[in-house]
């Protein structure tokens, strides 16, 4: 078929130029119907002159020769969300064709092939599939750039480019070509730039390309996932320039031939699986200026040669294995603006030198071994942006340079040994937006000037600081974080902190804080998390609490509380996790509402707080029994029962009636289906189930013909009175979607109670089956913990088993803190999967801490994605106190 259509492109190009009979003005305005849309922009001038034949030259993106052929079409980042027409091979004086970004659909037209004097063509950054045709090319012996970068092509790479013998620039990556890199490819001499990075390629990597001497850049990672290593080869492709092998599965050693590369300003290798030592002879890259390591199993130390590197910006060598001192020499690159190494087994100090060359703009050395004092000239430049040493054992007061840094976004030097003041200026810094300054051993007191409008995060926990809270900490109006536990604060509680209109967790727990509750606090309604344990408050609990509405965790155990309960916390329905224990609390404890969410241990240690199912319950002086008039009581219930069936009547003829209208499907698909509404109908039964969630029931069903299963997934429509809140039009948006990691969406069988919507059918199930259905069983504890650790940990699932209002999170955080002698090990013990019993603890109880970690209620107070990396891939060696969360 390809041979014949190689023999008939010349004449259907004559034919189709012949009987098309279009001027370029014409030809333009048939382009601009066919991309334009329905709702296209950026073509809006594209009008027809009936007094001027060039009128067309002065279109925008347009630009024509001395005969008013058209010779350039430059249309990028318009928004077209149309499809190329095969009309374009009539502008066959086309020298660069560039439609990037444009959100063109479609596939590109064969016709194209008859724009035999192009030498740019440019179609990146659209949304254009199906294969790319090695026909299109051939008669293109003038083209100098084919970019394709971020489509939708797939299929293999095209041999027959490598027939294009003056090709400088090919961009194939961002798309789905599979399969191996061709052989061919070494044999486009001109090349300078080659990019196949982003698409699902496999073999291994050819050492043929070595042969491309002109050739500058070379990016071929990412999604790619080649056998074997970096072909030593590579070292004599002596123009290279740029060397991107990143996240592609690399594995063996860094050829040392690489150092060869004397003209090459970056090179990544990061995200594979490669070993070995840091080749010394890469001190041969004299032109390097960014280097990136990371994410490997490299060991070893790094080189002394490396002194050579004068021109390096960046180095990234973090998450391997490497070991011994930050060499003095790195603090005396003059041009070094990134250092992270975290996630190593480095040791000793920091070099003194680090940051006196005025660049220094990120620093990361956390999760090693390093100790010493801080370098006092980091923010020498005043450019330093993040500051990040935790973990890692460094001594002696912080410098009062840090705190004059203005440039800072993020400080970080949580778990060291840190002593001495804080310097007064860190709290007063205008751009930085965390501070974590806890698991040290600071002391004195806090300064009572606080200033800082971006400031989101401040924790300064589990230190010796002394004094009291300052008010001035109501002048940060962006905090929404706020931890000064486990100190040596006294006094009360500031009002003004309850002015921060964000403010949605704080834990001032066990210090020495007196007083009452502020009353204030009831004013901050974005609250969601407050604890004031293990301190001497005293007084009642204010009826206003129930202001608090997203209210969520409340610890006021261990203080001097007295008075009744508060009815009004019945009404708190966000509130899941309450602790009012070993306080002087009386009364009884309401059985209504929200009280019923919470146990006896919420109530603990309160002698003369007795539940409500107590009949003998005596409060001493403090209070008296109430009694229930029986009569009342009973008129109530009978008044309510009445009304609730009347409301049931009415709901349930209002109901009879609009089913009737409601009994039409109808069908509608996104690509061709072999069948009709009423197979998928027949398939919503029992026996078909696949699956059940909150989003709703999910069926197997068997077609006909042509798709031989669909997975059908049952969802509320909008006949129930709830709001369709854009179902239609997200719909239709997620039928045009293709991308390797979202399963295709064929269409949608929709009445007006209800939607069903039809998928690829997954064979292998999915996750939530893994680990709650059949093929649980199969589940090892070394194979599929990932971004669900909570459900990997207890085997359950997210929502469902838990009662109304209550998930997988708030189970597992009420059940620990029910522990009547509470550690790591017994928490794990209390919500662990029991197929997972046999298994070392240390593990478990590692990933448990992860998993609490990635669940805090701040996004600000949980890990980042690289943080839980390298908590996972470095758990402790023996106990588990090793790794301090």
């Amino acid at each position: 078929m390809g041979t014949l259509l190689c023999f008939l492109l010349p004449f259907l190009v004559l034919l189709f130029t012949a009987c098309s009979g279009y001027s370029e003005l014409e030809v333009l305005l048939k382009l601009k119907s066919s991309m334009y849309g329905h709702n296209g922009t950026g073509l809006e001038d594209w009008v027809a002159s009936p007094t001027s034949p060039s009128a067309h030259c002065f279109f925008s993106g347009v630009t024509c020769d001395e005969s008013s052929r058209v010779v350039s079409l430059n249309l990028s980042f318009r928004h077209l969300p149309g499809s190329i027409p095969p009309e374009i091979g009539l502008l066959n004086k086309l020298v660069n064709l560039t439609l990037a970004n444009d959100n063109l659909t479609g596939e590109l037209p064969v016709e194209i092939a008859m724009l035999k004097s192009l030498r740019i063509l440019n179609i990146s950054g659209n949304a254009i599939g199906g294969s790319f045709s090695g026909k299109i090319t051939p008669g293109m012996t003038q083209l100098e750039v084919l970019d394709i970068y971020n489509n939708n092509c797939s299929g293999p790479l095209p041999i027959e480019i490598a027939n294009l013998k003056k090709l400088k620039h090919l961009h194939l990556g961002g798309n789905f070509f599979s399969g191996k890199i061709p052989e061919e490819y070494s044999e486009i001499m001109s090349l300078e730039f080659l990019g196949l990075s982003g698409n699902d390629l496999s073999g291994k990597v050819p050492s043929s390309l070595s042969k491309l001497k002109n050739l500058k850049s070379l990016c071929i990672g990412y999604y790619n996932h080649y056998e074997g290593g970096i072909p030593p080869e590579f070292g004599s492709l002596s123009n290279l320039e740029l060397l991107d092998m990143g996240s592609c599965n690399l594995n063996g050693e860094i050829p040392s031939t690489l150092g060869h590369l004397t003209h090459l300003h970056s090179l990544f290798l990061q995200f594979n699986n490669l070993t070995g030592h840091i080749p010394s002879e890469l001190s041969g890259l004299i032109s390097l200026k960014s280097l990136d390591l990371s994410i490997n199993n490299l060991t070893g130390e790094i080189p002394e040669s490396f002194s050579a590197l004068k021109n390096l910006t960046l180095i990234n060598i973090f998450q391997n294995k490497l070991h011994g001192p930050i060499p003095d020499f790195v603090g005396d690159f003059p041009n070094l603006e990134v250092l992270q190494v975290w996630g190593n087994n480095f040791t000793f100090e920091l070099p003194k030198q680090l940051g006196r060359n005025g660049k220094l703009m990120y620093l990361d050395v956390s999760y090693n071994h390093l100790t010493g004092l801080v370098p006092r000239d980091l923010c020498k430049g005043g450019k330093l942006k993040t500051l990040i040493l935790m973990n890692n054992f460094f001594i002696g007061s912080l410098p009062e340079e840090i705190g004059q840094c203005k440039s800072l976004h993020k400080i970080r030097i949580i778990c060291n040994l840190f002593t001495g003041t804080i310097p007064a200026g860190i709290f007063n810094l205008p751009l930085v937006t965390q501070i974590e300054l806890s698991h040290n051993y600071f002391s004195g007191e806090l300064p009572p000037e606080i200033s800082g409008d971006a400031l989101g995060s401040l924790s300064v926990s589990d230190n010796r600081i002394s004094g009291r809270i300052p008010p001035a900490i109501g002048n940060l109006k962006s905090l929404q974080f706020l931890s000064l536990e486990m100190n040596r604060l006294s006094g009360e509680i500031p009002d003004e902190i309850f002015s921060l209109k964000i403010l949605s967790k704080i834990s001032i727990r066990a210090n020495n804080i007196s007083g009452e509750i502020p009353a204030s606090m009831f004013h901050c309604a974005s609250l969601t998390s407050v604890d004031f344990s293990q301190n001497s408050i005293s007084g009642e609990i204010p009826n206003e609490i129930a202001k608090l509405k997203d209210l969520s965790i409340l610890d006021l155990s261990r203080n001097q509380l007295t008075g009744q309960l508060p009815s009004e916390i019945r009404y708190m329905t966000s509130l899941t996790t309450l602790n009012l224990s070993y306080n002087n609390l009386f009364g009884r404890i309401p059985s209504v509402g929200q009280f019923l969410a919470f146990n006896d241990s919420s109530f603990l240690g309160n002698p003369n707080l007795c539940a409500a199912r107590n009949d003998s319950c005596s409060f001493g002086g403090h209070g008296h029994r109430r009694s229930f008039n029986t009569s009342k009581l009973m008129i109530t219930v009978i008044a309510l029962v009445t009304a609730l069936l009347l409301i049931a009547a009415t709901v349930y003829r209002l109901r009879k009636k609009n089913l009737q209208k409601s009994r039409a499907w109808k069908l509608t698909a996104f690509q061709r289906l072999d069948f009709k509404a009423e197979d998928v109908l027949e398939c919503l039964k029992e026996e078909n189930i696949i699956g059940k969630g909150g989003a709703g029931i999910v069926y197997r069903g068997s077609m006909p013909e042509g798709i031989d299963h669909v997975a059908i997934k049952r969802l509320v429509g909008r006949g129930t009175g709830r709001s369709d809140h854009g179902f239609s039009a997200e719909i239709q948006t997620l039928g045009r979607i293709r991308h390797r990691n979202i399963v295709r969406l064929l269409g949608y069988v929709s009445n007006k109670d209800t939607n069903l919507l039809l998928y690829e059918y997954m064979p292998n199930g999915s996750l939530g089956e893994l680990l709650h259905g059949s093929k649980g069983g199969h589940l090892q504890w070394e194979t599929s913990f990932g971004v669900v650790l909570l459900e990997l940990i207890a085997g359950r699932k997210p929502v469902g088993e838990f009662g109304d209002g209550v998930d997988i999170v708030r189970w597992v955080r009420k059940t620990t803190s029910e522990l009547s002698q509470p550690s790591d090990a017994a928490s794990v013990l209390a919500v662990v999967d029991p197929r997972l019993s046999g298994h070392p603890p240390t593990g478990a109880i590692h990933l448990f801490k992860i998993a609490m970690l990635c669940v805090k209620d701040e996004s600000s107070d949980r890990p980042t994605m690289r943080e839980v990396v390298h908590m996972l891939t470095n758990p402790p060696q023996s106990a588990p106190s090793l790794l301090t969360l």
